[in-house]
């Protein structure tokens, strides 16, 4: 069932986004050669509890932390612990927060020092452009399937692949909701986009093949070839004027 949001409602997920970009950016500036994962996620549960939320991750279908820290060829769901960052790593950071009764979700990837070479800095540069491509088709009266053609026609078109076995989803009251948000698909065709929706878009891109795998410890996924991985997120609101970024610094 999909629950369209009230004004009201829209409100509280701007605090609960706000409160989500704010940590985000203070994660980004955490994020150094040598400092173990672990570090950030203590970073993250504290600074989301001192502005009055609760980290939406920490004990969800049992994940044990209030920040998912995947490197290189993790694509999602990475586990923070020993693992020491080190210069020339792709760093993603996904993070969530409950405030007020409502989710704010979103993430980042970004490189430690440096790029390796100049292809890990396109991936990165097109994986976060392809979420603004898919933001920009989330308008009242589009299909769903419009913002997963473009991410998926923008990818492939630098010669990158989309991450099939993880989309996006709808957000509010639980940090997964209807509808799923698939960054593939074709014009025209889905679910019809109505105000009031809110969604989370995020797109996940592999340097190499599409294929994924999930690891010994139940959550992180892999890329199957081991080739980098790059994801990017944003919580929107769609409404008569367009989407709103939930997850933006203002």
């Amino acid at each position: 069932m999909i629950e369209l949001k009230s004004t009201r409602d829209r409100e509280k997920m701007r605090r609960a986004g706000r409160v989500v970009a704010e940590v985000l950016e203070i994660l980004r500036r955490s994020v150094r050669a040598g400092i173990p994962t672990r570090e950030l996620d203590q970073i993250a549960d504290q600074e989301i509890r001192e502005r009055g939320g609760i980290p939406v991750f920490k004990g969800y279908h049992g994940y044990p932390a209030s920040v998912c820290v995947s490197i290189n060829d993790q694509v999602v769901h990475g586990i923070p612990g020993n693992r020491v960052i080190q210069p020339g790593d792709l760093v993603s950071i996904d993070l969530g927060a409950i405030v007020d009764g409502f989710v704010g979700d979103a993430a980042f990837s970004m490189f430690v020092d440096h790029p390796p070479n100049k292809r890990a800095e396109e991936l990165l540069r097109v994986t976060e452009a392809s979420l603004y491509k898919g933001i920009e088709k989330a308008q009242a009266g589009a299909r769903l399937g419009d913002i997963g053609a473009a991410v998926q026609e923008f990818v492939e078109s630098h010669g990158f692949s989309v991450v099939r076995d993880f989309v996006g989803h709808g957000v509010g009251r639980q940090m997964h909701e209807e509808p799923q948000v698939p960054n593939y698909g074709t014009a025209g065709r889905g679910l019809l986009l109505k105000p009031g929706l809110a969604i989370a878009i995020e797109p996940m891109v592999n340097l190499g093949q599409q294929y994924v795998q999930v690891g010994a410890d139940g959550w992180t996924v892999t890329t199957r070839d081991h080739s980098l991985s790059a994801h990017f997120e944003h919580t929107i609101f769609i409404d008569e004027d367009g989407p709103e970024i939930l997850t933006a610094i203002s």
